[in-house]
């Protein structure tokens, strides 16, 4: 691990920090409140008032030009909410999500979205569901071609159709099957190639690899990180699963209910975790070098975004909260650990101490 972790670069999407390196991304603030309450006459019998999910609680961070920030946490956490506010499907409720310094806020009409949506494109986590099974695998790569007026010449917009296949490592001949003639991993390639066919800088990948089996997750990965070297390319990674991150991440983020706890280098975030969550996290995962190191599961439930406990939100699971957890919703502070951010009273107060770590975890 500290190999991979040592040859990471750099903290998020600060330009400082990586000389000319400008952020392709930069996103602040974003809250997203979906409304689920009853119907009115509903509400007005039992005197209630509207209530609101809080999936997205002022998130901001920043992704330089083709390197990967991956938002990691557990189920329920916000990562795919996030996702869908960045590509546009979702309009913030409060917050900016700024494309190489067009404010996507300001993109009102259709026509002043084309260019914008040309440059980025989501993969998504289903590749069956997100594949019309009625088309041809060659109609639905070249759909983006011909939806953002790319290529008019029919024999043209087949030759390219070839090549964005063959570049992810499918046959030209592919172009004549349906999907439900291919495998998983399969299945997500045609939904990468169709991403690419529009020439897009930014790619958007909601948990891309978590309906395939482990090996060809390996495959998929490494075909995206192929073709990030090769065309430039900028990923927004979500994904529950940290050994994934681990291995495509420049930058981790880690949220949880709907908050942006730590972020910072992706070898920051492994060699040296600091907010108590992202400890957790870690210490869950499986033991692969058999060192003896004991696993500790994350313990407790997420709570309701519907009704989220006050202060830090994590306090509930939290061995280290104290008073202030309960009442203070910790401001952002710079990492002990590097160039990130980190969201904890107990880092601020220099709480964590190694031995009351081990303490807490149950460890001699």
């Amino acid at each position: 691990m500290s190999d991979l972790a040592e040859s990471r670069t750099g903290p998020a999407g600060t330009e400082a920090l990586e000389p000319g390196v400008r952020p392709l991304v930069e996103v602040t603030g974003l809250t997203k409140h979906f409304d689920v309450s009853p119907p009115w006459l509903t509400r007005a019998v039992r005197g209630e008032g509207r209530t609101k999910v809080r999936a997205v609680d002022g998130v901001s961070f920043k992704i330089p030009a083709g390197r990967t920030f991956s938002l990691v946490g557990e189920s329920g956490c916000g990562k795919s909410t996030v996702a869908r506010l960045v590509v546009g499907l979702y309009s913030p409720t409060q917050g900016e999500v700024v494309f190489d310094g067009i404010s996507m806020a300001n993109l009102k009409s259709r026509r002043q979205m084309a260019p914008v949506r040309r440059r980025l494109q989501m993969i998504f986590q289903d590749p069956f569901a997100s594949l019309n099974p009625r088309w041809r695998v060659a109609d639905i790569v070249a759909e983006p071609i011909r939806a953002h007026g790319l290529l008019d010449d029919r024999q043209a917009v087949q030759r390219r159709v070839g090549e964005l296949l063959e570049q992810v490592r499918l046959s030209a001949r592919d172009g004549e099957k349906f999907p439900h003639e291919f495998s998983g991993g399969q299945r997500q390639r045609i939904s990468i190639a169709r991403a690419l066919a529009s020439n897009p800088e930014f790619l958007v990948c909601d948990e891309p690899t978590s309906a395939l089996d482990v090996s060809v997750q390996a495959q998929i990965l490494n075909l995206m990180k192929d073709l990030q070297r090769e065309l430039g390319l900028t990923y927004l990674f979500i994904s529950h699963d940290l050994a994934v991150v681990y291995h495509i991440s420049d930058y981790v983020g880690v949220m949880y209910l709907g908050r942006l706890v730590e972020w910072g280098s992706a070898s920051d975030i492994f060699r040296r975790p600091q907010h108590p969550y992202t400890r957790m996290l870690l210490d869950a995962i499986p033991d692969l070098e058999m060192s003896g190191r004991q696993r500790i599961p994350v313990a407790g439930e997420v709570p309701s975004p519907i009704h989220p406990p006050s202060g830090c939100h994590f306090h509930p699971r939290c061995p280290f909260a104290n008073e202030r957890c309960r009442l203070e919703e910790p401001p952002t502070i710079p990492s002990p650990a590097g160039d990130g951010e980190v969201r904890c009273h107990a880092v601020e107060e220099r709480r964590l101490t190694e031995e009351v770590v081990q303490q807490a975890l149950g460890r001699e």
